[in-house]
């Protein structure tokens, strides 16, 4: 015993003979010409940014570093907390949603994912959502980038969508000699109580139902419900037993209403949201997640893209309503959170949809606030990512200008940082 003691007395010594700080993760810093900071809506001069591990431990303004330091230094670029986009579908590409995407399988969309989970990080965006996938390759990309195997922003994904026999969350492309039906099909409360709870078997971390057609689909009308307010609460009421969020695709005013009074967390496009859907909303807390850029592009670029003729149509004869009703709720002061729909929009072009958004009368800040405070709040990542700030996630970006003066530096992300760990510098 005599010895044991006398081992761990020598060990004990070693540590203290140690330099200061050995025994510890040493410190790295960022220093930059400005951040922008959305929880106080301050921007900081001369910001030095301190980080150990994954996490970040200060932030001061002209402040001096250690002379042996590890330290970063970036100019005069301007430091963002990184972005987060909260409806991506990463598994999908723009050509898919034709005829196309017939031939895509399961093992087609996890590749999918893992090429395009990079694109999506080094455009700035270190936290994402992801809405639908087949076979919930969306799980698989998840854990590969929790586990370091591949690049890519922080996930919370949906697997598989819900929806009724015939929707927009089914398959409606082929004939029925095929018995073509999507995973996620799920007709009655108690069916699609079911399908939340084998979703969330197989990894989900979210539930998102069809509570309206769409465009992108064949044979279905945006504005029409699809989903009766029992299934929807049956839906909602499953999700949140089982501690899960739920995100609601819904054009329509009356599926937007049904969806809000079921209890969804998020509505998804809410193109034809009118007033009383506005009031509910805020009086219920629920997040409306608009894709402000992906219908101009789609009616710009989706013919080309190979998008189904009729879809290009549906949305163009949406566009000028939707706008509309884009600019109320943000003048209403509704709880709008960033979502591109990417898969509608080409991967890593996320950040165009800042400048529509300032467009439909959104302040820069206001817009930077939907990708960052605002959706850390969705997503239940307060404290952890949208800030730069003692505590949170080392996830940080940097642009060259000033965003607050054009909101479109930001499609031009030069520098990104996740959990402390460096994914792109500048040139």
């Amino acid at each position: 015993m005599r010895a044991l003691a006398t081992g761990w007395s020598a060990v004990l010594l070693l540590l203290l003979l140690l330099p200061a700080g050995r025994a510890q993760s040493q410190s790295r810093y960022i220093v930059a010409g400005s951040l922008i900071d959305p929880l106080t809506e301050k921007v900081i001069s001369n910001p030095v940014v301190e980080i150990q591990g994954e996490r970040i431990i200060a932030v001061t303004s002209g402040g001096t570093v250690p002379d042996d330091a590890d330290v970063t230094h970036l100019g005069s670029v301007t430091l963002l907390p990184g972005l987060a986009d909260l409806h991506t579908h990463l598994t999908w590409n723009p050509s898919d949603l034709g005829y196309e995407g017939l031939a895509v399988s399961i093992t087609d969309e996890a590749v999918r994912g893992v090429v395009n989970a990079r694109k999506t990080l080094m455009a700035g965006f270190t936290v994402a959502r992801n809405l639908g996938a087949s076979g919930y390759a969306d799980v698989s990309v998840r854990d590969a980038i929790m586990s370091g195997s591949i690049p890519g922003p922080r996930l919370q994904v949906s697997g598989q969508m819900l929806g009724s026999t015939g929707g927009h969350c089914d398959n409606t492309k082929l004939p029925v000699e095929y018995d073509a039906r999507k995973g996620g099909v799920a007709d009655g409360p108690w069916a699609a109580r079911q399908q939340v709870r084998e979703n969330r078997k197989y990894g989900a971390d979210v539930i998102k139902f069809c509570a309206t057609g769409g465009t992108s689909s064949k044979g279905t009308n945006p504005g029409v419900r699809q989903y009766t307010l029992e299934e929807m609460q049956a839906i909602v009421d499953e999700a949140h037993t089982l501690g899960m969020p739920v995100a609601a695709h819904a054009h329509g005013t009356e599926g937007i209403l049904f969806a809000i009074r079921a209890g969804a967390d998020s509505i998804e496009h809410a193109s034809l949201i009118d007033e009383e859907g506005l009031r509910l909303a805020k009086r219920s807390g629920t997040f409306l997640s608009i894709n402000a850029y992906a219908p101009l592009y789609m009616v710009a670029n989706g013919a080309a893209q190979g998008m189904l003729p009729e879809a290009v149509e549906k949305a163009r004869n949406l566009l000028d309503k939707r706008m509309e009703n884009y600019r109320t709720a943000i003048a209403a002061d509704a709880r709008i959170v960033f979502g591109s729909d990417t898969a509608i929009i080409p991967h890593g072009d996320n950040a165009k949809q800042f400048s529509v958004y300032v467009d439909l009368g959104m302040s820069p800040l206001e817009a930077i606030q939907s990708a960052t405070t605002v959706a850390a709040e969705s997503l239940g990542l307060v404290g952890d990512t949208g800030a730069i700030a003692s505590g949170y996630f080392a996830d940080i970006i940097a642009v060259e200008g000033d965003p607050l003066a054009d909101i479109s530096v930001l499609e031009n992300v030069v520098f990104v940082m996740k959990g402390g760990r460096v994914y792109k510098t500048p040139e």
